[in-house]
Formats: C-alpha cells, structure tokens, sequence
C-alpha cells in the first residue's frame, strides 16, 4: 500500500466562481513509505497549497488525500508538519516542546520520557534540553520543531521550506542532519523548496511544479549515492539534474 496518494486533487480560491483563481490544477501523486520527496517550484506554483492539503489544513475543491490508508479530512498526529518560522511554543523549554504533542494525547510517561530523550539526542540538542527558545539561534530552533514534529510518530514529515530563513552554513548542516534523522526513522518526507541544488541534494524524487495553476510537469528520479556529502554537489550526475531543471523551470 502507498503512503500517500493524491487523487485528482485541486484547489481553488475565492468564494465567487467568475473570481475563483485557481491554484492547483487536477493532480495525482503517489509516494511510496520511506520516500523523500521534493516539492520544486517557483513561488506560488501551488507546491504549499499541495503539501497543506495533505496535511488537511487546506480543502480540495476535487479529489481526496489517503495516507497509510485513511483520507485526510482535517490535521492529524500521522502528519507531522515544520514551517519556515519555527511555530515553537516560547514558554516551554526544548523537551517540553519535543514532549508537548505526547503529552497532549495522553501518552504513558515513559513513552513520552524515552521518545523526547532520543529525538533530543540526534538533533544534538541534550545540552539544551532545559533551554526556551528565546536563547536559540534559528538552526536549533529548527532542530527543536523537527524533533517535536517526529515526537508524534507521524507516517508523513511535511517540511514547508524549513530551511530557507537560514544562513547557508547552517543550512547545509540542516540539510546533511535531517538527511541523517530520516535515514535512522525511516521516515517517508514530503519536502517544499524553490532551491533546486537543495532539492536534488536531499530527495529520492523531484517533483517539478509549474508556475500558476500549480501543477507537477515533471517527475525526477534521483539516482545519486547515499549518504549524500558535499561531494554529491561537485560532481557530474548532480551538475546534469541541475541544468535540467533549471532549464525546464526557465521554460
């Protein structure tokens, strides 16, 4: 069984059908368990508005989203979702955020405990644990609303370009660390990004979306070694992607 499938699904805005704008066009998607997929596109192709429907806080105007089974009706546990901003809660510390959702659905103590201990501890943040995020940079901060996302055991990671706020240092090291946590949770991810080096560097699979109505025109396999490094970047396979879907983004 797929993990998620989009069938026929579109979105429209605007309440009156002669202003009704439509932001994505009929599409079907399937993505298999363990997949990471990005999302590739200009701003306002629709790649957002796909991933809020599958996290059930946008409606689709036709068709439905299943995952592991069930259609998507409204936000739920199995889908775990990381913003650009951070949606941290700033009055509790780095375990209490990690905990929270845990805590919220009435979770045994001891689950709560040993999942908070071990998704602190690969983010890197043990040292922090007692902190607030007031005294964070914006790269722990991320660290911290992945591990609280993943605190859920969710079935789908939806990461809206989580790390574009970021310096390019720290972005790379978010980069290679989610790649890290993915390969140890075997987490399927469906990943937002209109930074092509980015999307190439961390996804089994590109989908490539057009500019308004947002629609996939493209479906990349990216066949390059893992563990990926900053050695994939430089070489040949990575430089031909690249070129490719710069020019089909172009075009």
């Amino acid at each position: 069984m797929s993990q998620v499938l989009v069938e026929n699904v579109s979105v429209e805005f605007g309440r009156h059908r002669e202003a009704a704008q439509t932001a994505l066009a009929k599409t079907n998607l399937t993505i298999e368990q363990g997949e990471f997929i990005c999302l590739l596109g200009p701003s306002g192709c629709g790649k957002s508005t796909l991933l809020n429907v599958v996290g059930g806080l946008v409606e689709a105007t036709t068709g439905q989203v299943v995952v592991a089974g069930k259609t998507v009706a409204h936000p739920g546990p199995d889908r775990g979702m990381v913003f650009q901003n951070y949606s941290l809660y700033p009055w509790l510390t780095v375990r209490g955020n990690v905990e929270f959702g845990p805590r919220l659905n009435n979770w045994p103590a001891s689950k709560v405990t040993r999942i908070a201990d071990e998704l602190i501890e690969i983010v890197g943040l043990a040292d922090y644990a007692l902190q607030f995020p007031k005294v964070l940079s914006g790269g722990m901060r991320q660290r911290v609303a992945i591990a609280r996302a993943l605190a859920m055991e969710p079935h789908v990671l939806l990461m809206d370009e989580p790390f574009a706020a970021l310096d390019a240092q720290t972005r790379s090291r978010m980069q290679e660390l989610l790649l890290e946590i993915w390969g140890r949770k075997k987490s399927t991810v469906i990943f937002v990004t209109h930074d092509i080096e980015e999307a190439i560097f961390l996804a089994d699979r590109v989908l490539v979306m057009s500019a308004r109505p947002g629609r996939i025109i493209e479906d990349f396999k990216i066949e390059l070694p893992r563990p990926r490094t900053a050695d994939v970047v430089a070489s040949d396979e990575f430089t031909r992607y690249r070129k490719t879907m710069l020019h089909l983004l172009r075009h």
